[in-house]
């Protein structure tokens, strides 16, 4: 059994999982990234055969659990691939104390960033980056409303106000936050409401498509998710755009969630609550549901309202230090706390659901990268080389789109998918009809 199954196990309630692992998803690097991602996948798996009345050990092809977790990177279109990538302002900057990095793939981040170092252009920005302190120009691209985090070491991290926070709380949570009857949630058919962006949110709703679920995805008008990347963590989904803000389309959501089962929200600390959709409002009008949040920093401390990305995490947690020279900061091998946040996400709505069948009431869950950012830095070093990627065509799988056929990693461990992302305007603000138990 892994350490991080039993931290779950402890987190959760559950019985703990075992793990067979045949090879290694050979992400390398000087901290346990492989055993973070094993352990992750591993988890969500235990915790499905659980709610299907199963046990067992949860086998698993460690070379695709390492494509899986960089999945971006194989995602095709036609033949052509669709990786976001980064954009050229989201790199690391050297300031004049240190390093800081940026994050500007959306245009408002970019915007923001600009507004304060006074331009897009790489060149302007890397000289007036030069004359700024890094904790001075981390809190200013923030409060212009960009997305930075100034480099530390793991010790400053852990000394710093929110470090201390993040240092309070285990690696994720999961209560029972009202009363109700138990319920007997199928995971075919379970109806999932999907309230999240970016990667780590979609990558926990796509694992609970890979089972079956049916998952809609709501986005918004303004400052939606780009295609690109919804064609990888969008697979197996159906994706709706409502205005929160518009009456109609709110009342539209509220009909979705009063026969949903569960509500998965990746949406920065405060942004719903606005429009009665944070956890404590869903408990009170929809006690039936299972809700599991994401957030980046953690939900206490002083950055718990902050925007946050995993190559900001690893910025500021100490893991771009780590893995870093003397010369410069460095990466983790994959965007491994988004992803490994994502499966550990999904774990804790199906451990939700297992012990909503055993005790009634609905449930809350919450975790956020920075919490496995530290289980990652906590956990015994094993310094080791990247293995070569193995073949992707084996792990692939072939969808048909609107757009031409569309290839993506293939889940690891569980069903394939049924579906390519169904992006707008071709889906429908729907449940679709619950299979007939039984059925096939």
């Amino acid at each position: 059994m892994s350490a991080l199954l039993a931290a779950v196990a402890a987190a959760t309630g559950l019985p703990a999982g075992v793990m067979e692992l045949t090879g290694s998803p050979g992400l390398g690097g000087p901290l346990a990234a492989d055993d973070l991602v094993t352990g992750a996948v591993a988890a969500q798996l235990h915790a499905a055969r659980l709610l299907a009345g199963r046990d067992g050990p949860v086998r698993l092809d460690g070379p695709h659990v390492g494509l899986a977790v960089r999945s971006e990177r194989y995602a095709r279109l036609a033949g052509r691939p669709v990786g976001m990538g980064f954009a050229p302002l989201s790199r690391f900057w050297r300031t004049a104390d240190g390093w800081l990095r940026l994050h500007g793939n959306y245009p408002h981040h970019r915007a923001a960033a600009a507004s304060v170092l006074g331009s897009e252009d790489v060149d302007t920005v890397a000289a007036a980056a030069a004359r700024w302190r890094a904790e001075e120009l981390e809190a200013a691209v923030v409060a212009a409303g960009g997305a930075a985090a100034a480099i530390r070491t793991p010790e400053e991290w852990a000394s710093s106000p929110q470090g201390r926070a993040v240092g309070e709380l285990p690696l994720l949570a999961l209560s029972r936050v009202a009363d109700g009857p138990t319920r007997q949630p199928e995971l075919p058919g379970l109806r999932v409401l999907d309230l999240t962006r970016v990667i780590a949110g979609p990558v926990a709703t796509r694992v609970l498509a890979s089972h079956g679920a049916d998952v809609l995805r709501v986005d918004g008008p303004r400052l939606p998710d780009l295609p690109e990347g919804l064609l990888d963590t969008g697979v197996g989904k159906r994706h709706v755009v409502l205005d929160l803000a518009d009456a109609g389309d709110r009342a539209t959501v509220e009909e979705l969630l009063a026969s949903a089962d569960v509500v998965v929200q990746g949406y920065r600390p405060g942004a719903l609550e606005a429009f009665g959709l944070d956890p404590g409002a869903l408990a009170e009008r929809h006690p039936h549901l299972v809700v599991v949040r994401i957030s980046a920093w953690g939900l206490s401390g002083p950055w718990a309202g902050r925007r946050g990305f995993d190559s900001l995490v690893q910025a500021a947690t100490g893991i771009a230090t780590v893995c870093g020279t003397s010369e410069q900061p460095g990466v983790l091998p994959a965007q491994a706390l988004d992803h490994a946040t994502g499966y550990l996400a999904a774990a804790t709505v199906l451990a939700g659901l297992v012990r909503q069948r055993q005790e009634g009431g609905g449930w809350y869950g919450e975790l956020s990268l920075a919490q496995t950012g530290r289980e990652l830095l906590a956990a015994p070093r094993d310094p080791s080389s990247p293995a070569p990627d193995p073949d992707p065509a084996a792990y692939l799988q072939r969808l048909d789109s609107p757009g031409g056929p569309v290839e993506v990693v293939a889940p690891p461990g569980s069903p394939p998918w049924t579906s390519a992302a169904v992006l707008p305007p071709r889906a429908d603000p729907v449940w679709l009809p619950r299979p007939t138990p039984g059925a096939g």
